[in-house]
């Protein structure tokens, strides 16, 4: 190569970068990164994410649960609002995951080396968290989408029980947006009260995904339609997810921030979620079929 490379020449290693990878922040979106309030959501369940990457903290006095470890960059973020909430990051005791997605992810190897946690994961997420997201059935072929593989010290299964000084957890598989993706249940008390906690995983078809004659995830059709039963099924008071979005976190913020100490309880909203995300999938489903057919 000349030494002065011609506009071609850097056009041509431009498109290479972006096609093999080589960064993925063209591709994040800018909320994942951006800093969120942290806050207490209701009792001892407290908000420590980004402002769209979720990530929960729940607080016993035998040391705290925290759920999603988010991007890796975002790592010092979740510290410093667990610390601002008055909280030690050092007295994470169990981390759980949503699904094994670098966004929700990719940070747990660095939390786990902080910490000292244990690590717990849904059985069918285990081997895409143990080789860093290269397992994955439709991201493991994008090196933008690896991350630092994490040891699982707990391999869970549907309906497993996860316990931590006076709180219990469930772990509800609900497997299509990843084979082992989870979505968690607990209850909270307010006062005399206690809520149902539901936070979900994701019940998304990703743009990409094959629903039909796909010999990578032969099943994710049955997996979805498992889902929604299963969300259907769960009764909700307090409705979380993955991504901030998902239960219009910034507008119940806002709420809580007027003195709303129950800005998070809607079970209507969670309700009008799962028929909307079904109806998502079943449009796709029926799109999928359809090209399929012809």
């Amino acid at each position: 190569m000349t030494r002065h490379a011609t506009p071609f020449a850097l056009l041509f290693l431009l498109l290479v970068s972006f096609s093999t990878g080589i960064t993925r922040a063209h591709a994040q979106p800018p909320g994942w990164s951006e800093p969120f309030p942290p806050h207490r959501i209701i009792g001892n369940l407290y908000y420590v994410g980004t402002k769209e990457l979720a990530s929960f903290l729940i607080v016993t006095p035998q040391g705290n649960i925290l759920i999603n470890s988010d991007l890796d960059s975002t790592v010092p973020m979740i510290r410093k609002n667990i610390e601002q909430l008055g909280f030690k990051y050092s007295d994470t005791k169990i981390l759980l995951i949503s699904h094994a997605h670098y966004d929700h992810a990719a940070g747990s190897a660095t939390i786990i080396q902080q910490t000292g946690a244990k690590y717990l994961v849904m059985d069918d997420d285990v081997p895409v968290i143990e080789d860093g997201g290269r397992s994955d059935f439709y991201y493991g072929k994008d090196k933008s989408s690896w991350y630092k593989p994490a040891k699982v010290d707990r391999v869970l299964h549907d309906g497993d029980v996860i316990k931590l000084g006076e709180m219990t957890l469930v772990a509800h598989k609900t497997p299509g947006h990843t084979k082992g993706c989870t979505t968690w249940t607990m209850q909270v008390k307010l006062g005399n009260h206690a809520f149902d906690v539901v936070i979900v995983g994701s019940p998304y078809v990703n743009t990409g995904y094959k629903l039909v004659n796909n010999p990578k995830y032969p099943d994710i059709v049955h997996n979805f339609e498992y889902t929604f039963d299963v969300l259907k099924s769960l009764h909700c008071d307090i409705f979380l997810g993955a991504h901030g979005q998902y239960y219009n976190l910034e507008a119940k913020y806002a709420r809580l921030k007027k003195g709303d100490l129950t800005a998070f309880v809607d079970p209507e909203g969670y309700r009008q979620f799962v028929i909307r995300s079904e109806a998502k999938f079943q449009e796709e489903l029926a799109r999928q079929t359809a090209a399929a057919a012809r």
